[in-house]
């Protein structure tokens, strides 16, 4: 009886398989990101989430279903490393206290179906505004199959000192509230935090070493978190295999975050020539997220958070790319992160408009937000690149935008595990 079940189960998988439909994709021009070249009259298959095949159209069976992307370019889906679904308008340190954690899950729900339909098909959550974990509420329900959605992974607070970035400073002391970040001060309630994140869904640990520019009453050149804490939260989080963003914006504490283990460092505003080094030397990865400033500085908010990073976004842009440029240069891994904190899906794409004017070839910046994105998040057998045996996560413009970048802020076909999210529209 044991092996006549066997037998039923096995015969039953096969079926499963064979009924997989093979899907073509016919490619006008094909960007794979493992390279440099570009494919012309290029095909994919698809099997189910992955891709089977990559070549010419003699890969094309009779029967296969096609989809014709022949007078577009093709690529790999988009990775955003720095996001913030739930965070909305100039209020955003009060903001997530003004709906339930219910409210919030599905209000960023909404908002990162919209960031896939604009293409980016996998997101890093750089922590997040919820007085609980809306935003792995909505990573279950995506992967249960309940609704459509990005890839997601991340971090579940940003975790700040008392008076921090991620502190809620403008209040009178007889008010207390539950503030966006997760404030943690000394070595004991930052090994209860990590846990706690850990426990909840947290594959990512976000640390704020300094002060924030988006935020009201501290200041993004200060150090925030002693060595000591630094070191434990490392510690803490690699003993459980989970990995460590750190938030810097000082030089200082760019220093401290790298030489104390942090996989990326998020904004590092003022790089200089030595801290390119040490990004270097112990091969950590640098998301700038620009394009959060270029957002700031052509709307005006009137808030006076916003208006501190408005300012700030001025004052130090043009040495900020042109030490980016030297990073690039000197090989630095540098990441695409938009820092969407409430703008719309279309102006996420202006990063790479941003990582071209440092210097880097349009190419280049693709690949900074798939194939170096997908190494950053330890994926790079699952994503980033359109080869065979990866996820079929793949998108297409009508124009090249290796001839203009700007082309990426207008995606005309999405698809994500073999499921078209977007179809073309041919009016």
């Amino acid at each position: 009886m044991k092996n006549l079940l066997t037998l039923i189960f096995l015969l039953q998988n096969m079926i499963l398989v064979h009924a997989q439909e093979t899907t073509a994709l016919l490619c006008g021009q094909l960007i794979t990101a493992k390279d440099d070249v570009v494919h012309s009259n290029a095909v994919i298959l698809v099997e189910g989430e992955k891709i089977i095949a990559v070549g010419n159209q003699d890969l094309i069976q009779p029967g296969y279903p096609i989809i014709d992307l022949s007078d577009h370019t093709v690529m790999p889906g988009l990775i955003d490393a720095h996001v913030h679904p739930l965070i909305y308008g100039t209020e955003y340190q009060t903001n997530h206290l003004k709906g339930s954690s219910a409210f919030n899950a599905l209000r960023g729900l909404k908002t990162v179906q919209e960031w896939l339909h604009a293409g980016w098909t996998t997101l890093r959550i750089a922590g997040d505004a919820d007085t609980q974990y809306a935003h792995f509420e909505i990573r279950k329900a995506i992967d249960s199959g309940m609704f459509p959605g990005p890839r997601i992974v991340g971090a579940g607070h940003y975790l700040s000192i008392t008076g921090g970035g991620g502190d809620i400073n403008y209040l009178a002391p007889g008010q207390v509230v539950i503030p966006d970040g997760l404030i943690v001060d000394g070595k004991d309630e930052i090994r209860r935090a990590i846990r706690q994140e850990i426990k909840y869904g947290s594959d990512w640990i976000k640390l704020l070493v300094t002060g924030a520019f988006m935020s009201t009453g501290d200041n993004p050149k200060n150090v925030h978190f002693s060595d000591e804490e630094i070191s434990t939260a490392v510690d803490e989080a690699h003993r459980r295999g989970v990995p460590v963003m750190m938030h810097a914006h000082a030089k200082e504490g760019i220093k401290k975050a790298i030489l104390h283990g942090a996989r990326s460092i998020e904004h590092g505003t003022f790089l200089d020539a030595e801290t390119i080094d040490l990004l270097l030397e112990h091969d950590t990865y640098l998301v700038p997220t620009l394009t959060v400033g270029t957002y700031f500085r052509e709307v005006d908010s009137g808030n006076v958070a916003m208006t501190k990073a408005e300012r700030s976004q001025k004052a130090f842009r043009e040495n900020r790319l042109k030490m980016l440029g030297h990073a690039y240069k000197k090989g630095v891994k540098i990441g695409i992160g938009s820092d969407n904190v409430g703008f719309p899906a279309s102006f996420m794409a202006n990063e790479f408009a941003e990582f071209v004017k440092f210097g880097m070839t349009p190419m280049h910046a693709l690949q900074a937000g798939t194939k170096t994105n997908a190494a950053l998040l330890m994926k790079e057998k699952e994503l980033g690149t359109i080869e065979v045996g990866k996820f079929a996560d793949i998108i297409a413009t009508k124009n090249n935008p290796l001839d203009d970048i700007t082309e990426l802020q207008r995606v005309q076909f999405v698809m994500k595990g073999g499921v078209v999210i977007k179809h073309l529209d041919r009016k």
